[in-house]
């Protein structure tokens, strides 16, 4: 990817050079995801289980109104 970058504009190729060299490589018990990441987490945990829930909802509703009728049945 940065290769196809840096062909499409070589004075983009000095600007991520100097990006990455004044990025230092962090030590791996400096990346933590925190508290937040674990409110994220449960967070789409609970909006995951609550579109399920509301999809088999609507679906029961689905099948109640085919079975009274509601839509054409297929010849």
């Amino acid at each position: 990817m940065v290769a196809f970058l840096t062909t499409l504009n070589p004075a983009l190729s000095a600007t991520l050079a100097a990006i990455l060299a004044d990025d230092p490589v962090p030590a791996d018990d400096d990346v933590v995801a925190g508290g937040w990441g674990a409110v994220m987490f449960i967070a789409l945990i609970l909006g995951t289980a609550l579109i399920a829930w509301s999809l088999t909802k609507h679906l029961r509703k689905v099948d109640e109104a085919k079975d009274a009728g509601v839509f054409d049945d297929p010849a």
